[in-house]
């Protein structure tokens, strides 16, 4: 067992050629149920290890191993979690965060890359990694749409299915930082797989971007007007697409999951799916400050407003966050009081943070869940 092992060397005798030795005969992070315990080589003054774990000190440091340039500190965490981290060195009187060398599992984002810690149990979805017998749909890239919401011309791309025929109408779905959800989610792929499975049916999907995303995504009503108004009839125009809002979704990540309840609640019975992972769903209590920001106070008075008087702005929900997320509270919250207005409502926690590989991996119970293929259809 990877603790034993840890123990064991610990014991000693150390050596630099012990150190090779226990590098060579282990991968790391060592897993033995819910202790995870990281290991960096290498010179240093200090070596930290940088998590994303709610709840504890985003900054642990590491103790060395006499006689031997490795540093190691465990962490205790539920089976299957999921945890992104870096290493912070300091050497000589500089202070980096760096990836783990000793593992190569890694997860990149708009900020870079960081290193990936798999708990016992915890698998990469197989329906998230190409597969060359699955067909793939195909991509337009680069429509551009002038938006009087905005001032200014917008760009998107549409995935079409792989059997898409222009006789048929398909449902729609609209994606918040959709080339995000491209590049870091794999969301192409999924697509494929869940329709080469038929566990979603032939979807139409749009993916937006704003060139300001934490201002246009906070609740403003131009961007509700831009999707409604602009967006949507230009998709209509170009492609053949069924017209209930039983068959039209808007999905997106932190605030992209706000832009898509703020637009439905703008313009409510236009989209009768909701998908929202990891909300920014910032509220306060009477008279207290919001905690979060200038960014969020948008986003806050938004909430607020809501809370004070919910509908029902959609016809199903589905919401997911991480458990290692400072949001989960407020999701956590957030989805009986959807449910209250009668709309059907679907939460999923995971034990992970606020990251696309996070999302990536509750794509297939969300889509599944807002759009059934025939396969779950007939069998549930």
């Amino acid at each position: 067992m990877t603790a034993r092992v840890m123990r064991d060397y610990l014991a000693g005798p150390h050596s630099p050629e012990s150190a090779k030795a226990f590098i060579a005969a282990n991968t790391f992070p060592l897993v033995d149920g819910p202790e995870m315990t990281f290991v960096y080589q290498g010179k240093a003054d200090a070596v930290n290890l940088r998590h994303w774990v709610y709840g504890l000190p985003s900054s642990q440091p590491l103790v060395r191993i006499p006689r031997t340039d490795l540093w190691h500190c465990s962490l205790k965490l539920p089976p299957k979690s999921r945890v992104e981290y870096k290493f912070e060195v300091h050497h000589h009187g500089r202070r980096d965060w760096v990836g783990d060398a000793l593992n190569r599992y890694r997860a990149a984002d708009p900020f870079g890359a960081n290193s990936v810690a798999h708990g016992e149990g915890y698998t990469v979805p197989d329906w998230t990694r190409p597969d060359p017998a699955v067909p793939q749909g195909t991509f337009e890239h680069g429509i551009t749409l002038d938006s009087a919401a905005f001032g200014d011309q917008r760009t998107y791309s549409v995935y079409l299915p792989t059997r898409f025929r222009a006789t048929r109408a398909y449902p729609l779905l609209v994606v918040h930082d959709g080339h995000d959800y491209l590049r870091y989610a794999a969301l192409g792929t999924v697509l494929d797989t869940l329709i080469a499975r038929s566990e979603i049916p032939n979807l139409i999907v749009v993916f937006t971007t704003s060139p300001n995303r934490i201002g246009e995504y906070a609740a403003d009503p131009r961007h509700a007007a831009f999707i409604v108004d602009e967006l949507l009839p230009d998709v209509e125009r170009r492609y053949p697409l069924r017209k209930e809002p039983q068959a039209r979704c808007l999905m997106g990540a932190s605030f992209g999951a706000v832009a898509s309840l703020s637009t439905a609640w703008h313009r409510p019975g236009v989209f009768g799916r909701l998908l929202l992972q990891s909300g920014s769903f910032a509220f306060t209590d009477i008279g207290e400050d919001s905690p979060r920001g200038p960014a969020f106070e948008p986003v806050v008075q938004f909430m607020n407003q809501f809370r004070a008087q919910p509908t029902p702005i959609s016809d199903r929900v589905f919401m997911s966050c991480g458990i290692y997320e400072s949001l989960i509270y407020e999701n956590r919250s957030f989805a009986p009081l959807l449910q209250s207005t009668g709309m059907d409502v679907r939460f999923v926690e995971a034990r992970d943070g606020h990251n696309w590989e996070n999302w990536r991996d509750r794509l297939r119970e969300g889509l599944s869940w807002l759009f059934p293929g025939p396969l779950l259809m007939i069998y549930g």
